[in-house]
This record gives C-alpha cells, sequence and structure tokens, in this order.
C-alpha cells in the first residue's frame, strides 16, 4: 500500500510530500525547512530513496542539497530545468531578499513514462506553463497525483514568471490532469487538497 503525508515549508508555505510504503519513501519538493523534513522522515520511519521536483524554483528546492546529502539519494528533475538547480536566477533564489540556492546536478532527468523507486511506481505526465519544465507525478496504484505548480485547488499556477505561459498551462491541465479518473485525489505545490472530478466541475480557470 502506498501512503503521503505533507507538510508546508518556508515562508510562502510550499508542500513538501512523503509517499512511502511499507519500506521506502519517497520525497517530494523539499521546499525548506530540512529540520522538519528530517524530522518527518524518523516520524514515518521508512527509508527514503529518491526525491522528486515537480519544477525547480526556490521555494521548492531550498531543502533539497542537504536532504540528498542527509540520506545520499539521487534527485529528478525535467531537463528544462536542470541548470535551474544550478542557476539562483533562473531559480529566482538570487531575485529575491534570500540566501541564493545553488544545487548540484540532479542524477535523474525525467520523461514522460512510468518509472519505479523503492517499489514504488508513477508516471511522470509533462505539464508546462507555470514553469517550462513543470511536470506532474501520478500513483496509479494509490489513486492520486501531485501537480506542483500546474493544478491548485480551486485555481492554477502563477504564469507570470519567466518561462510562464497561461495557454500551455491550461492546455496541459486539460490534456494530461483532465484525462485521469475524476475520483483522484490531488495533491499541489501549495494549498490543499482536491480531485480531479471536483476541479474539473468547479475551478474558475475551466469554468
Amino acid at each position: 500500500m502506498i501512503e503521503i503525508q505533507g507538510m508546508t515549508t518556508g515562508p510562502v508555505e510550499a508542500n513538501c510530500y512523503f509517499i512511502y510504503n511499507d519500506e521506502a519513501m519517497i520525497i517530494v519538493d523539499p521546499g525548506e525547512d530540512a529540520d522538519r523534513i528530517k524530522a518527518k522522515v524518523e516520524e514515518i520511519g521508512r527509508k527514503p530513496v529518491g526525491i522528486l521536483l515537480t519544477h525547480t524554483h526556490y521555494d521548492h528546492i531550498g531543502a533539497l542539497e542537504e536532504i540528498r546529502q542527509t540520506y545520499d539519494i539521487p534527485v529528478a528533475v525535467h531537463p528544462l530545468e536542470q541548470a535551474w538547480l544550478q542557476d539562483d536566477k533562473l531559480n529566482l533564489s538570487g531575485l529575491r531578499p534570500m540566501e541564493s540556492i545553488v544545487c548540484q546536478p540532479a542524477e535523474v532527468e525525467l520523461e514522460e513514462k512510468t518509472y519505479e523507486m523503492g517499489g514504488m511506481h508513477f508516471e511522470v505526465l509533462y505539464t508546462p506553463g507555470h514553469s517550462h519544465g513543470g511536470v506532474s507525478f501520478v500513483f496509479p496504484e494509490a489513486e492520486f497525483v501531485v501537480t506542483g505548480d500546474a493544478l491548485f485547488a480551486g485555481s492554477v499556477g502563477r504564469t507570470d514568471l519567466p518561462t510562464g505561459n497561461m495557454d500551455t498551462l491550461l492546455t496541459g491541465i486539460q490534456t494530461k490532469l483532465f484525462t485521469l479518473p475524476e475520483h483522484y485525489t490531488i495533491y499541489p505545490g501549495h494549498r490543499g487538497s482536491s480531485t480531479i472530478g471536483f476541479e474539473m466541475a468547479h475551478n474558475p480557470f475551466f469554468n
């Protein structure tokens, strides 16, 4: 059985997720607050086997290096944002009154296909528009999808940042996410959870 828990990190309350089975854990978007993330890992009590990034804006990667080094695990990112990990201007940390975030390259560059980590299978969907390397992670066995900053409960990700595009974002949500079963839970990069069906019926960007 695959389970998921989340916690908000950092001043803009980005969601970090812990997805796990009986033995292993995948960490999604370790945004900030590395000590709190590590405490949550200990509380859940599973062995971390990898880090998935929905995209590489600063609020989703602030604790990346500390978490990667603590558990000696690989990082997976879309190839279009591989360079963003190493460039504080591209990940936007260097443009804000905060410490610049510069990470090592990711070990895995994601494609639109099914992957396996720690006995857990997930499908990568390319859902750009908030940023040009945005992806979502579908876990069919557990009937949920982590949507990053593409689709939120009652909203969508902002598109006024570099490489953002509203038409691209809405098209990706409609052709990728809204083709999933309507009962699937969505776990977004900010805000609370929802379902595919509820967002199809009620999200103001599509109604």
